[in-house]
């Protein structure tokens, strides 16, 4: 939730670029994403109130066939069903989360679940849920990726497609900058700079293990004053924001202190990582570069995205 410290633009304008190369420090040590598709081993189901709407969801999440990719089955209360596949072609625009929306139908918040699916390289899953938003529950990945485990994963026949980068693409929105380049994995440098809290900096290679541990139990976070304010502005006029945000569900601040404490280091820049990982599976493969990213949030991570898609000559399927 936390816009950080840059003064924000009044409108969006992204600026791509193909300008540096970024030396990749695991080159010849690291074993590039070489594997076959995955599901899971069986169907689980979670539920809990919305970050958003505060609203009570419920999920199951279940196995699919190779080549399904993400999909999300949103059922109505006319008992119809929509299916809408999670790329990037079907991304919207919304408040401080990721939504796809196909057909008129939308489902948002969807970016912790993706994160830890991409993480965990779990490829293909049908999501079944009953309202328009997933559940925040702690505004970690750890209850998610906690799920994923218990079941297991299952590899499937057909081999695993990654998009591999051949050269860097930067996007830059003032200040503001992301870009990915070649490299050996999906190797994150992230770094955000708040009021009272400084520089605060991550980098590594997100492979499950790590992701879990060090990734993962990052919470959405958000100044206190401004979530108690956005929630009271979201309940005056009647729109779905932040009308489950608590001490319970994201990470509050309070001057130079998270309300509670931090559960990792630096939480707030390795939940913008979270999200950055949950974002780029939009592009419908498991991504292998080298990114770095300043102050990064969702809508340029999802300019990122969409710039990949335009300049298909800057990555291959592998």
């Amino acid at each position: 939730m936390e816009r950080d410290n840059f003064p924000r633009l009044g409108a969006r304008r992204f600026a791509m670029h193909q300008t540096f190369d970024i030396a990749h420090p695991f080159a010849g040590s690291f074993s590039p994403l070489v594997r076959r598709q995955a599901t899971l081993s069986d169907a689980f189901e979670r539920s809990g109130h919305s970050l958003h709407s505060g609203r009570y969801a419920r999920v199951r999440v279940c196995p699919a066939p190779a080549g399904h990719g993400i999909v999300f089955r949103r059922r109505l209360n006319t008992g119809e069903a929509v299916d809408v596949p999670a790329l990037w072609q079907f991304r919207v625009s919304q408040p401080l989360s990721s939504a796809i929306r196909r057909d008129g139908v939308l489902v948002r918040t969807i970016e912790h679940l993706m994160a830890s699916l991409h993480a965990l390289r779990v490829d293909n899953v049908l999501v079944e849920i009953d309202a328009d938003e997933l559940p925040i529950f702690d505004g970690s990945a750890t209850p998610w990726c906690a799920a994923i485990r218990d079941v297991g994963r299952t590899e499937q026949p057909a081999p695993c497609r990654v998009l591999r980068m051949r050269r860097t693409v930067t996007v830059a929105d003032g200040r503001r900058l992301i870009q990915i380049g070649p490299g050996l994995g999906l190797h994150v440098t992230g770094h955000v700079a708040l009021a009272h809290f400084g520089s605060l900096d991550w980098s590594g290679v997100i492979t499950p293990e790590r992701f879990v541990q060090e990734i993962a139990p990052a919470r959405s976070f958000g100044r206190y004053v401004r979530a108690m304010a956005g929630r009271a502005y979201g309940y005056a006029v009647g729109e779905d924001f932040l009308q489950g945000v608590s001490t319970r569900s994201a990470a509050l601040l309070w001057r130079g202190r998270v309300i509670g404490g931090m559960r990792v280091p630096a939480e707030p820049v390795r939940h913008r990582i979270l999200d950055l990982v949950g974002d780029l599976m939009l592009v419908g493969h498991p991504v292998e570069g080298h990114v770095a990213a300043f102050h990064t949030g969702h809508e340029l991570n999802h300019a990122l995205v969409r710039a990949l898609m335009r300049e298909p000559t800057a990555w291959e399927l592998v």
